[in-house]
């Protein structure tokens, strides 16, 4: 496993600077990277991560109908960078605990996970972030620096060092990218 970790980092870089730039094609590394780290969670015993993965290649295939044709007829550009609707925050936000509570029973009840919250945690605003992706909402950015920081920790005490390592970094980057995407998003907005 310690050889597709490494490649899933490499290809992990390569989706974060696509995601970055906002580049339509952040999708195909989205497909790529779930199917190498599917055998790295099961190989740790991270459950919840790895269903993750299968969950991040369907709305990966999503992703780039949505960004591609701007999600709604009346759109023929794509999707445009916006914040989040004020009415999607409380079903977000039930979505999260609902996911991550579920989740944990899961891991609780038939697995063998040491980690079964922080596992459940990161998967379930892992899901809600990437929905938020999709959407392209700039908020997504906040969702995913909770996510990465917990990982990062998670992935250190699990001793995937070169996966804590690339969420640590996404975790910086995703600073960096709230604020580039907020910039992209006025910039378009001046245009308008």
């Amino acid at each position: 496993m310690y050889y597709l970790e490494i490649l899933g980092t490499f290809v992990g870089l390569v989706y974060l600077w696509l995601e970055y730039k906002a580049s339509i094609y952040l999708w195909i590394t989205g497909i790529i990277m779930p199917a190498i780290y599917l055998f790295v969670y099961y190989d740790a015993g991270l459950y919840a991560d790895f269903g993750i993965n299968i969950y991040y290649l369907l709305v990966a295939v999503y992703g780039w109908i949505v960004w591609k044709y701007g999600g709604n007829k009346k759109q023929k550009a794509g999707l445009p960078i916006t914040y989040t609707p004020h009415k999607q925050y409380l079903p977000l936000l039930c979505t999260f605990v609902i996911t991550w509570l579920c989740i944990a029973w899961i891991l609780l009840r038939f697995t063998h996970s040491d980690v079964p919250w922080l596992d459940s945690f990161t998967t379930a605003l892992s899901i809600v972030g990437m929905w938020m992706l999709a959407r392209k909402y700039l908020e997504q950015w906040l969702a995913w620096i909770g996510v990465n920081v917990v990982s990062s920790g998670l992935y250190i005490y699990k001793e995937l060092n070169f996966t804590a390592a690339l969420y640590g970094l996404y975790a910086i980057i995703a600073i960096f990218g709230y604020i580039k995407w907020k910039k992209m998003m006025n910039e378009k907005k001046q245009e308008v």
